[in-house]
């Protein structure tokens, strides 16, 4: 982007997305529609009907199973009673054989819950992996089919977050959720079923803690979801504050800015604290106070149970596991108020997504499109009118004519409409009035993917992505040879250089390209676009970040390159647009002065101001 092109204040920079905090879902988060998110979920679930039918099967058959096991393990119990009883009357003893049976049919039953639950959970997982999968894909898809307009008005951070956070959660919940539901209702409903084939009244001491249970964690939910929202944020402002200091580090020491910022990090981290000790103890009270209350009922199960049994209503072994079945019971339902909370924030993650997906696109095929083979390079603007907001035009009436192979400087104080030019004729917007034609043909009528490869760009802030130099350079031409790309890098002017790294072509460019300086960044890129060959060249400030000596080199590759080529040459500096065929002078969006250099200054005009207080600045 140029100097011109204004960003909004704290949003990443660059062409290529940054990171900003974590956006995401934060827990108990709640959504819009609940229903329509669930459905939408419920879409792609679909595809996998069998294999979650399989999983439901699994899920109830090891909770059976677990259920039964204290039952059959009290049978083991009042043998042992029963035999005890039995020696000190002198009529028998211990039925060591028949406690034998029972406790291999116990280990039989736990090794097939067990097996059950490694099935159900590898089923599981494979599901919401391939569900993930397909989402990811699919945003990544939709990315490279949005329009401009949607990312100038997003920070890279909320489109990231969709990616990562907000898919990450509906991972997790749907290896979780859907299992932890299917195990928690089998569950409770298995318990209470094996408690009342025990004794009725037993069972009623035992599920009037239910209610005073469920109201307890309700509470503690209903307080503590505000705290896991604002720990959340919190978190969001200090992982986007830390990237920012660090990304600014240099910045931030050569103004003594390490007080100021250490003051905003302690503030926004204390913020954190705060919110996140309140969110996590609040959420740790739930275990204690659920102990508390199973505990009364273990007591009164206890009191009742020894009674009944004194009756020889109750065996003793009934009361072993009836006392088992009271100390589960209390933890299924507690799972389940989790995952109401966390089936919330599933649906509100969902949303987010779903969202995103369903975003408007930008048109990528136009029917009866106009071919680009044997395009020649004219571009018109004609009476073009446009503006980011439909209620703020900026650039009005704009017109000129370029013909193939010209060279066209367009020049302009900051803010004037340069790049905005630019961004219309590669239809990253659309105009709102008039048109632009290439070859007498509306940009409109040409597919946009088809339209974009008669450019080639290089643009201010370079962008190289973490690969090797070669790689890097091929990007302009994905089926290039070496041969081809070394010789893009010798018209470039940035062969020798290459030569002299430690792997030369090989060399890997970190992420950010730091272990280049930023001129050599901006040869590699001229390079690139010489190996794209495209038929019209924008360059957009490519000679701003580099040296004077390298900025000779650069223009003569420059100059070899535009030969034969409809070039747009954006530039601040006027002394390196001298030798262009036309030159369009800009300000407030619309073209003020056009002509060639000696024309425009014998003009006297804005251009002639503009060229000499640039001279005697330099001077």
């Amino acid at each position: 982007m140029s100097k011109d092109t204004k960003h909004t204040a704290g949003r990443p920079k660059g062409p290529v997305g940054g990171f900003g905090g974590p956006g995401g879902i934060a827990p108990g988060e709640k959504p819009k529609d609940f229903k329509k998110a669930m459905s939408g979920l419920g879409n792609y679930l679909g595809k996998y009907k069998f294999r979650i039918f399989l999983v439901i099967l699994f899920a109830i058959g090891g909770t059976i199973f677990n259920i039964v096991g204290p039952k059959i393990l009290g049978n083991a119990t009042t043998e042992i009673f029963e035999g005890l009883m039995r020696k000190v009357k002198g009529t028998g003893g211990i039925d060591f054989d028949a406690i034998f049976k029972i406790l291999m049919t116990i280990l039989t039953l736990y090794g097939v819950a067990m097996l059950f639950s490694l099935i159900q959970g590898f089923i599981m997982t494979g599901i919401s992996q391939k569900v993930t999968y397909e989402l990811r894909k699919e945003i990544s898809t939709k990315i490279n089919r949005m329009p401009m307009r949607y990312f100038d008005t997003k920070t890279h951070g909320e489109v990231l977050s969709r990616v990562t956070n907000d898919v990450d959660v509906l991972s997790n919940s749907l290896n979780q959720s859907i299992t932890q539901t299917i195990t928690s209702v089998t569950m409770v409903i298995g318990i209470i079923v094996m408690m009342l084939s025990i004794n009725g009244w037993m069972t009623l001491v035992a599920i009037l803690t239910l209610p005073l249970s469920m109201l307890i964690i309700s509470k503690i939910i209903k307080k503590s979801q505000k705290y896991f929202v604002q720990q959340q944020e919190y978190l969001g402002h200090v992982n986007g504050q830390v990237e920012e200091i660090y990304g600014g580090h240099n910045v931030v020491k050569v103004f003594n800015g390490e007080e100021e910022a250490l003051k905003e990090f302690n503030k926004a981290n204390d913020k954190l604290f705060e919110s996140a000790w309140k969110s996590q103890f609040l959420s740790g009270m739930m275990m204690p106070i659920m102990q508390f209350i199973g505990n009364v009922g273990y007591v009164g199960v206890a009191i009742l149970g020894g009674y009944l049994t004194i009756k020889n209503r109750v065996s003793v072994g009934d009361i072993q596991a009836f006392i088992q079945y009271v100390r589960s019971f209390n933890q299924p339902i507690s799972q389940m108020a989790q995952i109401s909370n966390q089936i919330q924030s599933t649906a509100a993650a969902a949303e987010r997504v779903f969202e995103f997906l369903n975003e408007e696109e930008e048109d990528q095929t136009v029917e009866n499109a106009v071919s680009t083979t044997n395009l020649e390079g004219n571009v018109e603007f004609k009476n073009v009118h446009f503006g980011y907001n439909p209620d703020k035009i900026i650039v009005n009436d704009f017109s000129a004519q370029v013909t193939e192979g010209q060279k066209v400087a367009i020049v302009g104080p900051t803010g004037a409409g340069k790049t905005t030019m630019i961004k219309l004729l590669m239809r990253f917007y659309d105009v709102s009035g008039g048109a632009i034609l290439v070859d007498g043909h509306d940009v409109r009528a040409f597919n946009r993917s088809e339209l974009r490869e008669l450019f080639g760009m290089v643009l201010q802030d370079t962008w190289l992505f973490n690969g090797t130099i070669m790689e890097n350079i091929r990007y302009g031409k994905p089926g290039a040879t070496d041969e081809e790309v070394i010789a893009a890098a010798k018209a470039a002017h940035v062969h020798h250089f290459i030569q002299t790294l430690p792997d030369g072509y090989n060399m890997v460019l970190n992420e950010e390209a730091s272990n280049v300086s930023q001129g050599q960044k901006q040869l590699l890129t001229i390079a690139r676009a010489i190996l794209a060959d495209p038929k019209i060249l924008i360059l957009d400030e490519a000679t701003s970040s580099v040296d004077t000596r390298t900025e000779i080199r650069i223009q003569k590759a420059m100059n070899n390159l535009m030969k034969g080529r409809t070039s747009f040459v954006i530039a601040h500096r006027l002394s390196t647009i001298k030798d262009a065929d036309l030159i369009l002078v800009m300000n407030n969006g619309d073209i003020v002065e056009q002509g060639n250099h000696e024309e425009l200054l014998a003009q006297g005009g804005f251009y002639e101001k503009l060229y000499n207080s640039q001279f005697e600045e330099s001077a």
